[in-house]
Order: structure tokens, then sequence, then C-alpha cells
């Protein structure tokens, strides 16, 4: 069968350069670029690297206050019920990206507009049909994203080099009254086991919520994490909002604490995300001479205040 062709553009990086990437491989509706956020200009943008999706499903089994799929996918039937895509057309759509050299080595983000273990426990589970294909090149890597604690398959495989596995984690007390997920102790105890099988995990501290003793409770959480296994990296976000998303959830409760307007929604005050992540990049660094943080989302003012350097960013959903 015809495979679909390779559709590039010229983008510009945060640095200035321009490259020749991929935007998309064939109708876009398999593999296709983020680059919704525009590069930065003012310190009131938002920082986001534009990274490769691979949408092989929409939907969440879970049910978060302030998911943005509640207003990503508002216009479907289906809602954010889990939907997922034939995974013939997703091979095709590999194998065309695969068989073109020449193309900047990528990671493909699974996690964007799914839970990407959210089909564990079925008869054909993601990580079963898509590690097999990554593990046959060397160009490109896998990103699952999730909260499921569902690893048997990836445990049972055991370590890929082109698979990286992202926990999305959260302060529990937050997690409890905000999230529909399974608890951030079990998360955490999944991530240990898949870092113990030599996979690379990393983890999203996002979004970060303000609450009464947060200091307490985030550090408490990074304690956590580090009690049991050090990710190779760390992504911090704090609390947003896009209009659409507020106007279709059902639980507003999170939503006061939005106070300012960014290019990407609604926002914690400046102050308050400046002290909350100087306090935990702080506690990183002291207590566990670990520097390997990014901001998600964040604007170049945080970025400029904290005394990192953006241009050089190494987030979760990039190499």
């Amino acid at each position: 069968m015809r495979l679909p062709k390779i559709r590039l553009q010229k983008y510009v990086q945060l640095d200035g350069s321009q490259r020749n990437l991929v935007q998309q491989v064939g109708d876009g509706s398999i593999i296709r670029r983020f680059d919704k956020t525009p590069n930065p200009i003012k310190k009131t943008d938002v920082v986001c690297p534009h990274f490769l999706e691979l949408k092989w499903a929409y939907g969440c089994p879970f049910d978060c206050a302030w998911c943005f799929l509640k207003g990503t996918l508002r216009l479907l039937d289906t809602k954010t019920q889990p939907v997922v895509k034939d995974y013939c057309k997703i091979q095709r759509h590999l194998e065309a990206l695969f068989r073109n050299d020449g193309y900047s080595s990528e990671v493909l983000n699974t996690g964007e507009l799914a839970d990407s273990l959210m089909t564990e426990n079925t008869q054909s589970p993601f990580s079963r049909f898509i590690i097999p294909l990554f593990r046959d090149q060397e160009t490109h890597r896998v990103l699952f994203v999730t909260k499921s604690t569902h690893i048997k398959n990836l445990a049972e495989m055991k370590n890929s080099t082109q698979v990286i596995v992202s926990f999305s984690l959260n302060a529990p007390i937050v997690a409890r009254k905000w999230e529909r997920a399974p608890p951030v102790e079990k998360r955490i105890e999944s991530a240990k086991i898949l870092n113990e099988l030599n996979y690379e995990v990393r983890v999203r501290i996002d979004p970060i919520v303000p609450i009464e003793n947060w200091e307490k409770e985030y550090v408490g959480l990074i304690d956590s994490i580090f009690e049991k296994f050090v990710p190779e990296r760390i992504t911090v976000g704090s609390l947003r909002g896009l209009q659409s998303t507020v106007n279709n959830t059902k639980d507003k409760s999170w939503t006061p604490f939005l106070t300012e307007n960014s290019n990407w929604g609604k926002k914690v005050a400046l102050e308050n995300r400046f002290s909350i992540y100087s306090t935990l990049i702080k506690h990183l660094k002291t207590e566990y001479n670990y520097k390997r943080v990014a901001l998600c989302k964040e604007t170049i003012e945080i970025w400029d205040r904290l005394g990192i350097d953006y241009k050089e960013i190494r987030c979760n959903c990039i190499f």
C-alpha cells in the first residue's frame, strides 16, 4: 500500500534559528507538529517548544477537573470518552516517517490528546502495538504521558531505548480533590518499577495549585519521588486554564486561583508562580543536587526571573 507523503515546514526555533522540520505526515490526523503556541516575544508570552504528536487516540478515562480536553473535545459526541484510531493507519504513517532519512530525530508524544496507557487492560493494548515499531528504528523515540498505573505490558516488554515514560504527578491532597485518577503514591511506585527496568522515566509536576501550605505539600511530593527513584528530568507547571476548558468543566472550584492572563489562557498570579518554582528548584538543588528541571507553558518573565535560559529548554515533550 502506498505510504502517505511527508510535509515539511520551516520553523523558527526558540534561539532564533530556522530548521526544516516535519509539519505532518499525510493528512495530519496521526502525526502532526504541535505548533499552536506562537514563538514567544513579549514577557507575558508562554514558552513551549513545538513537538510532534502521535495522535493514536483521543479522550481519557480519568476525569480531572481542569483537563483541557473538556474544552478541546467539546464539539464531539463522545466528549472525553476514549476513542482509539485504526492501528493499521497509524502503522502506515509511522512507516512513512521512519523510511525518510535526513529528518531530525524527534520525540513523538502520544499523550497530548489521550492518556498513553488508557488501553493497557484491553485486548489491544497500545504499548504492545507501538513499542515494537519504534524498536525497529533508531532515529525517533515514543513518549508515553500518563496518570495510569497499568504498567504490566511495559514491565513484561522491559526496557526499550526508544521509549520514554512520563508520569504526571501532583501533591496528593490536590490530586484527591481535583483529579479522578489513581493515587499519586501508586503512580510513583509504577514509575519506580519502570525506572528499575531501565526505562527512561520523566516526571511532570503539573498543574501546581497554590493551596494553603503548598510548600509543605509539594516539597513533600518531591521527597516522595526521590525516596523511590531519580527521574531523568522533571517538568513543572502551574495551574492554568483556557477559556474553553473553564466553560466546559462542571467543577469550577479551581478557577478562583486563576487571576492573570497570558497567550495560553488564565494563570496563577505571577508572584505566586515565581515563589512556587523558586522554592521547588532550590529544594531539588540543595537536597538532591538535581538541576534537570524545566517549566511547562510558562512565560518569558518567569524564566528570566528564575535566571534560567528558556532557549535551552529541555522539557517533557522533546529530546
